[in-house]
């Protein structure tokens, strides 16, 4: 058979080297002996023999071959070829396909390209990656990645054998390859093979990806996120007409993989939804899996909701290669973990939790990525998502990779992301890792180890542009959602709009009083008389940001000891420290965040390999800890002046802060109308103390609401009999005050009780 196209032409495609396959194979239509026919080329490795087969035609076409053994053509006369397939006959069995080279048209737009080439095409992950869609009639999947750099780039999986000459790729503008494989469906895994210029060979998972097979795997895996019926619609209708900063926000942070596993001798959820104590141990036993998404619904859900927390974060739940990272070091930014899971899977937990009035927080991480061959490093044989100069793109002391933020298409995949979970998954809120590794170009580097910026500063100009696009359009997209800095620094307006010339968090954790609260709280109580401001600096700066207070994951690993343990004093005084360092937390302004195993008294550090210490809920101590978190989430979200002025200095007024011999502070919180407020007095060492008077703004009786010191959370019952009424004495420039008994390591939350001070007068002394 006589060539119709050059040789040279069908060794770049034998040889894998053609940008465009396009061009040599599928139906292209030619002139020969001045008739107008079509030539259908195949290049078929292995293939012995083949076949066209049109789809109205009784007889089959057979191929021949041309210059090499496994490349296949044929001549047609007919007005067109659509729709045909090519069987073909290897080692003695014969398979029939359609030709993936007969389907020409392209997914991506100009404009497409155009946005993406600029950094805001905010969807283009319904774009790019792998998609099933049906092209002239047939069903398939098409492809398409992001390697400008690449030489060639194919599609592998176990529907070709892993062979990347099966299935090419082409390149078209801004350095995107597409190309679509019918008859490929949701479930099948892949991979891109990507060459550079030199010819090295990388197996790259897809940056694009929505699933992937589960650690040590490392393939993709095709999937549908439309597929899963939602039913929150109340829950996501309701959070975009509301302020997520004047409402209680009491934040359950977790690691699903740790908080319980499937084998353990675990607690059973009882009647009320929360888990009944049973003797377990917190080591794995042989044989012990993560529990599924689905399983962690019907377990933590409940749990969560009897605790009264408002919020759940999770986390890292993106695909990420290495259990002992927590998460932080992903591969996947589009793919939910499959260590417990389907994407179907994870939409269903966080359904139910909306369904429970439970709010969904995710761990992002655009900070850094690990080196993993099949991840995002050296993507296309070059620096393409890190810059190449490790000074401003590698963290040694992490072992990881920094994105370049200045380019437009890296931008825009990480600002797509944190879009897609939102959209895709109905996530109530992202925590930004590490947003101070991202904003300081000498950020855990020495002299001589970074390069400024372009006026000489220590200051990452394009990470914090990043920060304030991809806030910006998450705020603009999803009104009501919440977006949280943990940043350590000064660096100002972090939680300010970006309009002023903020990041564009509405949160930022507040690292300093975590800081000073765990100093303070793990001194002897007799030495806290010297360091009062620990307690109390943290007002100072209270409104200068939106901040929660957390007590997170990080305070409970190497070598920290858990929150328990690092209480001074015997088991009793330990429990009571614990409770008077949360009931403060909660009265304190800022919303709020905690670590799973704080609720109930966990002695040992968070251990990612194995369970909670379960166990620990047959003994009192943990179990009235535990319900005292239950009383103190219930009552921090009863009162709006706990959490309605948490950003407004208004909202907050120092009683008396001076009190440094006896380690009591006191102060007020009042609600918006400035109506109602409440009154708290802290005692942070175990001296209880009698006649012990507060000035209070208004005459009345005051009702004893909460105390930390009650008989039912383990407490010596120390109190005021449910209230006091006030005395026509002036005290602290109040015109009343209250003569109180103060509890040892205690708070004390009183408010008063306008029915009472209005229909009733005080009793004669």
């Amino acid at each position: 058979m006589s060539l119709t196209i050059a040789p040279e032409q069908i060794d770049r495609i034998v040889w894998n080297q053609h940008h465009d396959p396009f061009e040599v194979l599928g139906p292209h239509m030619i002139q020969q002996d001045g008739k107008t026919v079509w030539a259908v080329r195949a290049y078929l490795p292995q293939a012995e023999a083949a076949w066209i087969v049109l789809p109205e035609s009784r007889k089959d076409c057979q191929m021949q071959t041309s210059h090499h053994p496994h490349f296949f053509e044929c001549i047609i006369e007919a007005q067109e070829v659509s729709n045909y397939q090519i069987r073909y006959r290897e080692g003695g069995h014969e398979r029939v396909i359609y030709d993936p080279y007969a389907f020409r048209s392209r997914r991506l737009t100009d404009f497409d390209l155009h946005l993406f080439a600029e950094g805001s095409h905010h969807r283009i992950y319904e774009k790019m990656g792998a998609h099933p869609t049906e092209i002239d009639g047939v069903k398939g999947v098409y492809f398409s990645l992001w390697a400008p750099n690449a030489r060639n780039a194919s599609v592998l999986g176990d529907f070709n054998h892993w062979d990347g000459r099966k299935h090419q790729m082409r390149k078209g503008d801004g350095g995107i390859w597409e190309l679509f494989i019918p008859e490929l469906g949701v479930g099948n895994s892949y991979k891109f093979e990507i060459k550079n210029v030199e010819g090295h060979i990388y197996e790259k998972s897809d940056p694009y990806g929505f699933h992937q097979e589960v650690r040590p795997k490392t393939a993709s895996i095709v999937a549908d996120l439309e597929s899963y019926g939602w039913h929150d619609q109340d829950w996501m209708e309701n959070r975009r007409h509301s302020d997520p900063l004047a409402k209680p926000v009491s934040v359950y942070e977790l690691h699903l993989g740790s908080w319980m596993h499937a084998s353990s001798a675990e607690p059973s959820i009882g009647p009320d939804g929360a888990l009944e104590p049973i003797v377990t141990v917190a080591e794995l036993k042989p044989g012990a899996r993560f529990l599924t998404y689905r399983e962690l619904a019907a377990k933590l859900i409940p749990y969560v909701k009897d605790l009264g927390f408002t919020h759940v974060e999770l986390l890292p739940i993106a695909e990420h290669p290495f259990d002992g990272s927590w998460g932080y070091q992903v591969t996947g930014y589009f793919a939910a973990t499959s260590r417990y899971g389907s994407p179907e899977d994870l939409m269903y937990f966080i359904d139910q939790c909306h369904q429970n009035d439970i709010g969904v927080i995710v761990d992002w991480v655009p900070g850094h990525f690990p080196k993993d061959g099949h991840g995002l490093a050296f993507f296309d044989g070059t620096h393409l998502y890190e810059h190449a100069d490790p000074r401003k793109g590698e963290h040694k002391e992490w072992g990881t990779l920094v994105f370049n933020y200045s380019r437009n298409e890296v931008r825009n995949f990480l600002v797509a992301n944190a879009l897609f979970w939102f959209d895709k998954y109905h996530i109530d809120g992202i925590r930004v890792d590490a947003v101070a590794s991202m904003l300081y170009l000498d950020y855990c580097r020495e002299p001589g180890e970074w390069l400024p910026n372009e006026y000489g500063g220590r200051e990452n100009i394009e990470a914090a542009d990043f920060i304030r696009q991809v806030n910006h359009v998450i705020f603009s997209y999803f009104p009501g959602a919440l977006s949280i800095a943990e940043e350590s620094t000064a660096w100002p307006m972090v939680s300010w709009p970006t309009y002023v010339g903020g990041l564009g968090f509405n949160l930022k954790w507040n690292m300093g009083w975590m800081h000073d609260m765990l100093d303070y709280f793990q001194m002897d109580p007799w030495f806290r008389q010297f360091h009062q401001n620990n307690v109390t600096f943290s007002i100072w700066y209270a409104f200068s940001e939106n901040f929660m207070l957390a007590l997170s994951h990080d305070e409970v690993v190497h070598g920290k000891s858990n929150m328990l343990g690092k209480m001074p004093g015997d088991d009793w005084q330990k429990f009571a420290n614990l409770r008077c360092l949360f009931t403060y937390m909660f009265m304190h302004p800022g919303k709020k965040t905690l670590f799973m195993g704080m609720e109930f008294g966990q002695w040992s550090e968070w251990n990612v390999w194995g369970d909670l210490e379960w166990h620990l809920l047959q003994y009192a101590p943990h179990q009235t800890l535990k319900h005292f978190f239950k009383k103190l989430n219930a009552f921090y979200k009863s009162e709006p002046s706990l959490y309605v002025q948490d950003f407004n200095q208004e909202g907050f007024e120092w009683i008396d802060c001076s009190d440094t011999r006896h380690s009591i502070v006191s102060f007020i919180r009042w609600d918006k109308e400035f109506k109602d407020f409440t009154l708290t007095v802290c005692n942070f060492t175990p001296q209880p103390h009698s006649h012990y008077r507060v000035g209070v703004p208004h005459r009345g009786f005051y009702t004893e609401m909460f105390n930390s010191d009650a008989r039912e959370f383990g407490g010596s019952n120390m109190g005021n009999l449910g209230g006091k009424w006030s005395d026509d004495w002036s005290f602290h420039n109040r015109p009343y005050s209250l003569d109180l008994t103060i509890p040892p390591l205690g708070v004390l939350v009183l408010k008063l009780d306008k029915s009472i001070s209005q229909t009733s007068n005080p009793p004669e002394k």
